[in-house]
Parts: structure tokens; sequence; C-alpha cells
């Protein structure tokens, strides 16, 4: 593996919120402050797949950039601020904005799916971006969500991912929800999920039946998630803690400051 290919396998993993951190670390360990520019294909995958959320200049609204939303040249588009920007990979800042439609056959179902998304996502994911985007020549619709919540004073950042392509003339609706949360505070844990999704609305469906669809199964994955979570801690975290002390007798908390350590506690008798 080139060195090239091995520090892009460090960045395309960077946890969400965290790709700064990586980079630093990069630096600091190559003595180099000057590696972004052999960096920056990996810095486009990485904001690209993980849908990184950027403000246009003098915006308060987080756009997405996504292989969905892309012009080429690193430039991409935004449906709802009717606006196309540069994007700056490494510094993950937007600049020269310039008005820009996108046009589709679908423009009016992509208008309704915009609205209807919205409402979806401010409800479920209160820090969220999102859109939809024109795919395969026009014949597919993408629907792209990504909702960060991120934590570093108690050492945990987060990021949902939802991303789904409905076909307006058979009706299918295939997407992935992925999940990618990592918690580090003396420790590095991280959680990675990855949920296919396969459903079936009818041709020529509304964009709020489309939406109930994807609110419908995102609330299931959602709870399936919390009860997974609930099983493990009653489960396998629970078996890797002793459930009585070496003695095999419980320990009588009430009384825990008239235990004479080493004796009362381990058993033995006073001398």
């Amino acid at each position: 593996m080139s060195r090239s290919s091995a520090l892009g396998t460090f960045v395309e993993s960077a946890p969400p919120g965290e790709l700064a951190d990586v980079t630093k670390a990069i630096k600091s360990i190559l003595g180099d402050g000057n590696v972004e520019t052999e960096l920056a294909p990996a810095y486009e995958k990485y904001n690209e797949e993980q849908f990184t959320t950027t403000k246009l200049p003098g915006g308060s609204t987080e756009i997405l950039v996504s292989p969905y939303n892309s012009l080429g040249d690193g430039r991409y588009y935004d449906v709802e601020t009717q606006s196309s920007f540069d994007f700056d990979h490494a510094t993950q800042k937007a600049s020269a904005v310039q008005s820009y439609v996108a046009e589709s056959q679908h423009e009016d179902l992509v208008k309704s799916l915009v609205k209807s998304l919205g409402t979806h996502t401010t409800e479920h994911y209160p820090k969220s971006s999102y859109g939809v985007f024109s795919i395969e020549d026009d014949s597919q619709l993408a629907l792209v969500t990504v909702a960060n919540k991120y934590s570093p004073t108690n050492y945990w950042n987060g990021r949902w991912r939802s991303s789904y392509f409905y076909n307006p003339s058979s009706g299918s609706l295939n997407g992935t929800i992925k999940v990618d949360v990592h918690y580090y505070e003396d420790g590095n844990v991280r959680l990675l999920t990855n949920k296919d999704i396969s459903l079936n609305v009818s041709s020529g469906a509304s964009a709020s039946e489309i939406v109930r669809q994807i609110a419908t199964v995102e609330k299931k994955y959602q709870e399936d998630l919390n009860k997974a979570f609930g099983n493990l801690s009653e489960g396998a975290f629970k078996s890797l803690r002793r459930q009585l002390p070496i003695t095999r007798q419980k320990i009588e908390w009430e009384k825990i400051s008239g235990y004479r350590l080493g004796q009362d506690i381990g058993g033995g008798a006073r001398r």
C-alpha cells in the first residue's frame, strides 16, 4: 500500500466531527504541515460519503455535500436555496455562490419532497440537513438526510445518515440507513451500523406518502437499535461483571462504613 493510500484510509475512517483531529495527528506523525494536497482525494471521498454540511457565505442553513448534488470540479448545488457553490474539501468551507436551478422533469415532485422531508427531519432530527436530487439521467430521485450531534467535552460524537432512491416510474424505493457513534473517554468504542431498506410505493405516489414510508422504517430502525442496546446492557455487558464478590456473599452496602477492609469483606477473622 502506498503512503497516500494509507493516509487516505485514516481520513476515510475518521469518526463524526473528528476529521480535523485526524488531520492534525497525521501532520504531527509525519512532521509535515503541508500534507493537504496529498490527502485531497481522501477528503473529497470522506465529505461526500459522510454528507458533510457547510454554511453558505452569509447564510445560516447547513447545506449538505454528497455525490448526488455534485456538479463536478468541486462544485455542488442545493435545491432549496436554488444556488451552487465551490466547496473546499480540506477546510469544509463553501464559497463562490451562484444562482442555480436544477432542471428535472420531476420538478414539482422534487419541490414537494423537499418540503415533506424538511418537516420529517425537523420533527425527528433537530440538527439535520437534507436534500432531494435528480440522478441517473433524471430517472430517479435521491432523498438524503444527515443529522450530527457532537459532544467532545463529554467524549462522544454521532452521526445519522440515510439515503433513498425513488423511481417515479416503477414506484420502487430503496436505500440505506447508517449510524456512526464514537465514545472515547478512557477508551475507544465505536458503533457502526448499516441497514438496507427496500420498499415499494405506488407509481405516482405523493411526496407525503413517500416520506411517510421513510418515517415508518426509520422509526422502526431506531426502536430496534434501542432494543438491541437494552439487550446488550442486560446480557453481554452484565455477564462481564462479577455478580458476587469472590467470597460469594453480597455486600451489605448500608453497613459499608462499618466494614474492616480485608477482614469483614475478605471473610477473615480479626486477630
